[in-house]
């Protein structure tokens, strides 16, 4: 459960909530025609961008930011080094069997079993990481139409509330009604895309990165285990890539 994406998605509703309160209550802030202009109609626009399996299987992706994956660099590193010690000193056939943190890790170790070269080993692992990031741009870019699509949906709907208005003008109960649906759908929409679409994009793109890294460093240390090196060469190799904080936390361990 990742605490900053669920405390800053309630934070940020409580104060826009709070001041909506302050400011004369929440009732003049609902609007069903405006929600319908821009929830239904971005829903059913951002489907239009994409295959409706990956359109679904977006949503799936988007709650990864509120429960991301738990993958520790640290422990990848002792790891590496144990099985590194295990490959120098009983051969690679010793890998067999052993357990490793993920599939990833589990397919590349697989390779040094089966006798792959370093060639061929970091090949095929790259073209792991490079098709795990095509399938997380996919769903990425399906997150990028709602963001560009809501505050559209929001000018259509000003729009409509404008024609509305200026069709009845000799109404007067028609013009409060017209301007509602005329300045809530863009407030719906920009809440939509910056409360909402815009964080979970930036932290599914950072885990993405976070995720490439993990898998470099695997990569890293599977062809060093190939070329036969020390497990403490392997070790200072795999640090070298964290951050200076983690390095000092492991180094200091």
């Amino acid at each position: 459960m990742d605490i900053a994406s669920i405390v800053g998605l309630i934070g940020a509703f409580a104060m826009i909530g709070g001041a909506m309160v302050v400011g004369g209550g929440l009732a003049p802030f609902f609007d069903v025609p405006s929600f319908l202009i821009v929830i239904g109609g971005t829903f059913f626009a951002a489907m239009y961008t994409t295959p409706i399996g990956t359109f679904l299987g977006s949503f799936g992706a988007m709650a990864k930011a509120f429960l991301p994956p738990v993958k520790k660099q640290n422990a990848l590193i002792e790891r590496m080094v144990e099985l590194a010690g295990i490959a120098r000193k009983d051969g690679m056939m010793a890998l067999e069997g052993q357990d490793v943190p993920d599939k990833f890790f589990e397919k590349g170790m697989q390779l040094l079993v089966d006798g792959a070269d370093e060639a061929k080993l970091v090949q095929q692992l790259n073209q792991e990481i490079k098709s795990m990031k095509s399938r997380h741009e996919v769903n990425q870019n399906v997150i990028k139409a709602w963001i560009d699509l809501a505050p559209a949906m929001g000018m259509i709907g000003t729009l409509i509330g404008l024609v509305l208005m200026l069709g009845n003008m000799e109404d007067p109960k028609a013009i409060g009604p017209a301007m509602a649906v005329a300045l809530l759908t863009t407030m719906y929409g920009a809440i939509v895309a910056n409360v909402i679409f815009a964080p979970i994009l930036t932290k599914l793109e950072g885990y993405t990165d976070y995720e490439v890294t993990y898998r470099e460093m695997i990569v890293l240390g599977l062809r060093n285990i190939a070329r036969g090196e020390s497990p403490r060469n392997i070790q200072d190799q795999m640090i070298s890539n964290l951050p200076p904080k983690l390095q000092a936390k492991i180094e200091a361990a």
